[in-house]
């Protein structure tokens, strides 16, 4: 299949994204890896009529650690970060999640702020960005601002970034000695995840995040508990979500692995 016509801008400047954006709106639509958009272009699920490609802005493609947080800018690849040598030991999760993101070849070119953008409830970096509670910059002709992650996924593949705004930026929260942990369940290494499971250690007790089966990443917090107090937190969590049957996964076997992967996840954090 082809893509609707479009018009296609090379930005020179990030201004220059900005004012396309500003003057045309929902009209327009951002090309940074294209992992994602141009499947939706090719079936036409998406019809821009201006795409604007951002990957040649040198000021977007950095990764900085500063006062505890790592920025990755829109321009970031996934295979990038992956290579980036801070990254194991500022963000395990990140570390331990990312290699399940699609494919080498896809992660060769898709980016981290595009997975955001795209805001699949199955994809990776969106779960890990909740479970670290991070925040998404945001910027427009005419402001900034940051969103945290729990308030920017509004939905299957639905976010708060307005028409006329960019995803600039996501920040990472690091800590020296922060007990992650990951576990994924998909048909095949790489899909899309049916059940996900992201776990970060608080000083109280466990931040749990469960993607693949709510619309958005779901997050809970849990105490220190172990056995069948553990089991039974779970399984009030598994049935508060709402999993649905589809070609891939019952509602049951998606609650199931919730319970199941959940529990392997938070007491790995734990221990």
């Amino acid at each position: 299949m082809k893509p609707a016509p479009f018009d296609y801008v090379r930005a020179e400047s990030l201004s220059e994204a900005l004012d396309v954006l500003a003057g045309e709106g929902g009209d327009a639509r951002i090309l940074a890896g294209g992992q994602s958009l141009m499947a939706m272009l090719n079936m036409r699920l998406a019809r821009p009529k201006v795409l604007v490609d951002i990957m040649r802005l040198k000021e977007l493609d950095r990764i900085e650690y500063k006062n505890g947080v790592v920025i990755v800018g829109a321009g970031v690849r996934q295979a990038a970060f992956l290579k980036w040598p801070s990254l194991r030991d500022k963000l395990p999760l990140v570390a331990q999640a990312l290699p399940w993101t699609g494919h080498e070849q896809t992660r060769s070119r898709g980016t981290i702020c595009g997975s955001l953008a795209h805001a699949d409830p199955s994809a990776e970096m969106p779960l890990v960005l909740a479970a670290l509670g991070g925040e998404v910059h945001l910027r427009s002709a005419k402001r900034s601002r940051r969103v945290m992650a729990k308030d920017f996924f509004s939905g299957m593949m639905a976010t708060a970034r307005a028409d006329d705004e960019l995803i600039e930026a996501v920040s990472f929260p690091s800590g020296p000695g922060i007990r992650t942990a990951f576990r994924e369940v998909a048909r095949r290494h790489g899909d899309f995840a049916i059940v996900a499971c992201a776990a970060v250690a608080t000083t109280s007790g466990v931040r749990l995040s469960v993607g693949g089966v709510d619309d958005v990443p779901a997050v809970k917090v849990f105490p220190k508990l172990d056995g069948g107090a553990l089991d039974d937190a779970l399984n009030d969590f598994a049935y508060d979500l709402d999993a649905r049957d589809d070609v891939h996964a019952t509602a049951r076997y998606r609650r199931d692995l919730v319970r199941l992967i959940g529990r392997d996840v938070v007491r790995e954090v734990l221990q």
